[in-house]
């Protein structure tokens, strides 16, 4: 029996399912006495170090804990759960953590890397531990902003070290007490088998003193290849994923149909895909949210798909059709207990950053900052959906322009790029480099850029746009809309410095394989998974 500190963090249903696939039962731990008796406790940590350490407290765990580390139990921690165990973090200042481990975590931050880190990075192991056995030093995934600092009085706890501007603790040990940063339930198999050497192991998990060889690799956090499902009831009533061109679904009148979501999100993952993103484009936003089709979705793929998943469409607040209410935390706290890891805000990105320019400043009410101050910068994504507008003299405009190398329909010289709502149907006076970086600001951790004059064209990404959105923010930025064959996504990795690419229509129609975008990849020298 293996138990499970669920103390209402986001996604655990991936840890559960990973836990499961080695036929193993589960139990929760709801009380202190749980903590201290269980044989094995895994305790996933996810969201911001202060929610988090206080949810502990309210819940009477951390002394638990604090005594069954001391007893040296066998315990694995994630994430959040490993920056638990170090007396604070610069995420929460004044924030006690367990204080088991001698240090601080502190924030990233060395000019030139994306903040947060998100996607797959390697190992340096610092000791033999059986937590690591049969590992290959294949890449695992990481998803934070902040890191435990290495220093001389926690170099007894430390098991392997990860580098990201800087090196620090990617995992620790003492004992039968194991923690790690990556996430071992979103790392594919060579995280399943991580975890699964701590639950299924009889005989100590105890690490030795000696360091073993380097394992050979390329270092440095992969460039990752996403896949993307545009979700949408069908013409049968029932969930298809299909693709528009320039966002227009129909052909001959009928909902283009390209399979199954659950099946499909399952093909890209045996495939390679380093994450899938979900896209409800459709209308069953008036449905109680305990009824929301895409919950099912996310559910039934988290059984068998161990890398991240993102969902985006009706995240915000809203009032169903009886009459309940709901916020856009409660919106997005139910997509993460279904198995979601990042969030996707779309329209309501542009209506919060137009208030945020009338008032001149934050709220703290838009969904953007309040899911951003529990779950923690990284679980939200901002999906931009932008269109180019040419101007004969930028200085008119009134918006962030760039000299074009593609001319306009009266050869202009300049553009700037306007941001859309409701599916790219409504143009507004936003230009996109006013909305990336106010979203930063307001919290978001990463940057979907879609380009609407590119979707579904296959003549490659829309590299101006990338390079115009990744000059003036510092989060990751993932490139979309274009992609038609492998050599665009070096294209777009060598010509810019987008941290992802996406595509969908060119994978779900089998015209390109997500093996031969990474060969190539591979070829020009960009570390992949």
């Amino acid at each position: 029996m293996i138990y499970l500190l669920d103390y209402g963090a986001g996604n655990v249903r991936s840890v559960r399912n990973a836990i499961r696939s080695f036929g193993l039962e589960i139990q929760d731990a709801v009380r202190p006495e749980d903590i201290v008796a269980a044989e094995k406790l895994v305790f996933p940590g996810v969201g911001n170090f202060g929610v988090v350490m206080r949810r502990l407290e309210e819940a009477g765990f951390t002394q638990a804990l604090r005594e069954r580390i001391a007893l040296g139990k066998p315990t694995f921690g994630i994430c959040v759960a490993l920056q638990a165990l170090f007396e604070g973090s610069e995420e929460a200042p004044g924030v006690a953590g367990l204080g088991i481990i001698p240090g601080q975590v502190k924030r990233f931050f060395k000019p030139g890397i994306s903040v947060p880190q998100i996607g797959w990075n390697n190992l340096k192991l610092w000791r033999d531990s059986p937590l690591f056995a049969g590992y290959g030093g294949e890449r695992l995934y990481f998803v934070h902003s902040f890191y435990a600092a290495l220093n001389e009085k926690n170099r007894d706890w430390t098991l392997c070290t990860t580098t990201y501007g800087e090196e620090y603790i990617s995992a620790v040990g003492k004992g039968e007490v194991i923690a790690t940063q990556f996430h071992p339930e979103k790392s594919g198999q060579a995280g399943l088998n991580i975890l699964g050497n701590f639950l299924r192991r009889r005989e100590s998990l105890a690490c030795s003193g000696n360091r073993p060889e380097a394992l050979a690799g390329q270092s440095g956090l992969a460039k990752r290849i996403i896949a993307c499902l545009d979700v949408r009831a069908g013409d049968q009533g029932d969930l298809v994923v299909t693709k528009g061109d320039q966002y227009d679904v129909r052909e001959k009148g009928a909902v283009r149909n390209l399979g199954q979501p659950v099946a499909l999100a399952k093909r890209y993952y045996l495939e390679g895909a380093d994450e899938i993103t979900f896209l409800n484009i459709t209308g069953f936003r008036d449905f109680p949210l305990q009824d929301q089709p895409m919950l099912e979705v996310l559910e039934k793929t988290s059984e068998k798909v161990f890398v991240p998943l993102t969902i985006g469409g009706g995240i915000r607040a809203f009032t169903d059709k009886n009459g309940v209410h709901y916020s856009a935390l409660d919106v997005a706290a139910r997509y993460f207990r279904a198995g979601a890891d990042k969030i996707s805000i779309g329209s309501d990105a542009v209506t919060t950053v137009l208030k945020y320019l009338r008032h001149g400043q934050a709220t703290g009410d838009s969904a953007i900052e309040r899911i951003s101050r529990v779950y923690g910068a990284q679980a939200v994504v901002i999906s931009v959906d932008p269109r180019r507008v040419y101007v004969a003299d930028p200085g008119a405009s009134g918006h962030a322009c760039i000299e074009t190398n593609i001319p306009g329909p009266n050869n202009e010289k300049y553009c700037w790029y306007q941001c859309t709502i409701k599916g790219g149907r409504e143009g507004c006076d936003l230009d996109v480099a006013q909305l990336t970086t106010i979203c930063e600001k307001l919290g978001a951790g990463e940057i979907l850029l879609n380009c609407i004059d590119r979707d579904g064209g296959n003549q490659g990404f829309d590299l101006e746009l990338i390079a115009q959105v990744k000059a003036v923010v510092s989060i990751p930025v993932i490139a979309s809309s274009g992609a038609g064959k492998p050599d665009h996504f070096v294209e777009v990795f060598r010509e810019t410095q987008a941290d992802a690419a996406l595509a969908a229509g060119i994978f779900h129609r089998r015209q390109v394989a997500i093996a031969d975008v990474k060969a190539a990849c591979a070829a020009a020298g960009f570390p992949m998974r």
